[in-house]
């Protein structure tokens, strides 16, 4: 299982998707790190078991074990925020943003890794789930960090075809049934 493998099981309809997947991970300049971080955060992101199961192993073989379980935490926790924030903003009444949060999101802190990393996955995550709120907010951590809008572009560029090369896979998989 790898990015060949999941290459190979893009239709000839979206070869879009397979030059992009090709290009924004295989050709990507991010460190080895930053890149296999974004990729696994947004596999998982994608909700495709196909995606998921096709890049996991390779972004396993490429990240230090805090650094795998690192992005997981970023997918994980941005699951939570991005529901949490992008509902909040999207209300009309602008009170609940005055009230305390009261969830656990420990790991942004503390998330084992470098600072920018976690932020840069989290910022993938966000564009996935589609958190204007939390996509402001990373970005403007990894901006005051130092970090190129360049790279910022790179993590959602890989998020974009990441999701994707996912729903064009899971809506073969059920138009195959």
């Amino acid at each position: 299982m790898s990015l060949d493998s999941l290459k190979s099981r893009v239709p000839d309809y979206a070869k879009d998707l397979k030059l992009n997947l090709g290009s924004v991970i295989g050709n990507s300049e991010l460190p080895a790190q930053q890149l296999w971080g974004t990729v696994l955060a947004t596999a998982i992101a994608s909700r495709s078991p196909i995606v998921l199961r096709e890049l996991e192993p390779e972004a396993k073989a490429n990240l230090s074990p805090e650094a795998y379980q690192a992005a997981k935490a970023a997918a994980a926790v941005m699951a939570m925020n991005n529901v949490f924030y992008r509902t909040r903003h999207l209300l009309s009444d602008h009170e609940y943003g005055t009230l305390r949060a009261g969830l656990r999101m420990n790991v942004i802190g503390n998330p084992g890794v470098e600072k920018v990393d976690f932020e840069l996955w989290s910022f993938a995550v966000s564009a996935i789930n589609g958190c204007g709120m939390c996509l402001d907010s990373h970005e403007q951590v990894l901006r005051k960090a130092g970090v190129e809008r360049e790279t910022v572009q790179e993590a959602f560029k890989i998020a974009s075809v990441v999701q994707a090369v996912g729903v064009t896979l899971d809506a073969e998989a059920v138009l195959a049934e």
